[in-house]
């Protein structure tokens, strides 16, 4: 099991070499330690949540030109290229398929223990300082600016409106990041969440006084 695991934090730190810093080997590394922590609480099938915490974001497809395909299909042919059993392979496509934020829009149907952890433990990396972090690392890459009080946040009803957005960075917080807190899965989770979401709500508050010159 070592061996495996170890096989494939290499795959992914050589795919991932260059990706952008809010979606790179360390948001992967801080995902799948929080997996395992989320994980010995609420007692999933541990070979599961490893390999989808490790391999959520392999092929993310806001850097792939959209395809939600290309990410369970790398997942699938590595897994399998290290001797991984098929139903567990089966079950970490199925995660990686669906635990996207942008997926909470439609109704898969398909949701598993080991989603849920995986999934917790992404979100909580877009909540708190990391998230802040994260959320203004990625507004960068796209070259969204920080803010405009002119631009007021949406509350987006379908995935495809929430992924053609270019809103300002400050948006994001009220139309994703401060909704996490609420859609956690676990109880870990949870308790994790609140703390960081109101470290977020302190931030904001910061944030526009500063913007107001006080």
């Amino acid at each position: 099991m070592q061996n495996s695991i170890n096989s494939t934090i290499a795959f992914v730190k050589k795919t991932l070499e260059n990706a952008e810093a809010g979606h790179d080997w360390f948001h992967i590394e801080r995902v799948y330690k929080t997996a395992l922590n989320i994980n010995e609480k609420e007692k999933g099938h541990e070979q599961v949540v490893i390999f989808a915490a490790l391999l959520h974001d392999i092929a993310d497809p806001k850097f792939n030109n959209g395809n939600e395909e290309l990410g369970p299909k790398v997942a699938e042919d590595f897994l399998t290229s290290i001797s991984i059993n098929e139903d567990v392979i089966a079950h970490v496509k199925l995660i990686i398929q669906n635990m996207s934020f942008k997926n909470s829009f439609d109704s898969s149907g398909f949701t598993s223990k080991e989603m849920q952890i995986v999934q917790d433990a992404d979100r909580l990396d877009a909540i708190g300082a990391i998230g802040i972090a994260r959320a203004f690392t990625y507004g960068g890459y796209k070259n969204r600016v920080l803010y405009d009080p002119a631009i007021k946040p949406e509350q987006h009803l379908t995935k495809e409106s929430y992924k053609n957005t270019t809103a300002p960075t400050i948006n994001h917080f009220y139309e994703k990041l401060l909704l996490l807190k609420d859609m956690m899965n676990t109880d870990a989770g949870r308790a994790i969440a609140l703390e960081r979401h109101n470290f977020m709500l302190q931030y904001l508050d910061h944030f526009y006084n500063e913007w107001e010159g006080n």
